[in-house]
């Protein structure tokens, strides 16, 4: 059986979502120069890398390719990108030479996809295999702390003539966090599943795989992570 992603990253996904916050990634990849030592010969890659809106910013500073697994998306990448190469592939097997790259990222909460937590495990020890020692892997994933207590149970999007429906929960198990997209007026619904870790999770998940976190931020602007912090940015340096 298919997992959720493989299906739901294709042209309905971006028509429903045709525009993301460009400003947002902007200030994600200077974070990530003003944070890290990383020189302009480097090259990076942007980990499910979707339709190339990082991968365009951390090409102007780095050799980048971008990887993902939507076929649509990654066209979508091509087409607007000429900076940047992009590679169709799955996050848990990289389709590249050990210790190739100097910087890795995986943003905007492309993380946590999977049903079981060996799959997870199994995408950040492919991020070490692939860095180079001394480099950087940037982890931008939602702060799960932040999200239980301020998740909007449902709200509704006008997009051109269609209404759509988000519902939002968490899982019984309280493991994940689900949202049912619904168009209004037909039958098409999809769903998105990410799993919920702390970020105590992911920093033990990190230095399982070789990395020492080295900073830690709440949001694109650099403030400090806390409890009421929108997000969870990691910088792991392999060791």
């Amino acid at each position: 059986m298919s997992e959720w992603f493989e299906s739901w990253f294709g042209e309905e996904y971006v028509a429903l979502y045709p525009h993301r916050n460009a400003a947002e990634a902007e200030r994600m990849v200077d974070l990530i120069e003003e944070t890290s030592s990383i020189g302009p010969d480097a090259c990076a890659l942007d980990l499910a890398c979707g339709a190339g809106r990082h991968s365009r910013v951390l090409a102007r500073h780095w050799r980048t390719v971008g990887l993902d697994l939507s076929e649509v998306l990654l066209r979508l990448a091509h087409r607007e990108t000429t900076e940047a190469s992009f590679v169709r592939g799955d996050m848990r097997v990289l389709p590249f030479r050990t210790g190739v790259f100097r910087l890795v990222v995986n943003l905007f909460t492309s993380f946590g996809y999977f049903s079981d937590d060996a799959s997870h495990m199994r995408v950040v020890k492919e991020v070490a295999r692939v860095t180079s020692r001394g480099g950087t892997f940037v982890l931008d994933f939602l702060n799960t702390a932040h999200l239980r207590e301020s998740l909007v149970p449902y709200d509704e999007r006008v997009i051109g003539d269609r209404i759509v429906e988000q519902r939002r929960s968490i899982s019984d198990d309280g493991r994940f966090v689900i949202k049912h997209i619904c168009i209004r007026g037909t039958d098409k619904e999809y769903v998105e599943r990410v799993r919920l870790f702390e970020a105590g999770d992911l920093t033990y998940m990190l230095a399982a795989a070789g990395f020492k976190v080295a900073n830690s931020f709440g949001n694109y602007d650099a403030t400090p992570l806390s409890r009421e912090s929108p997000r969870v940015i990691l910088f792991g340096t392999r060791s």
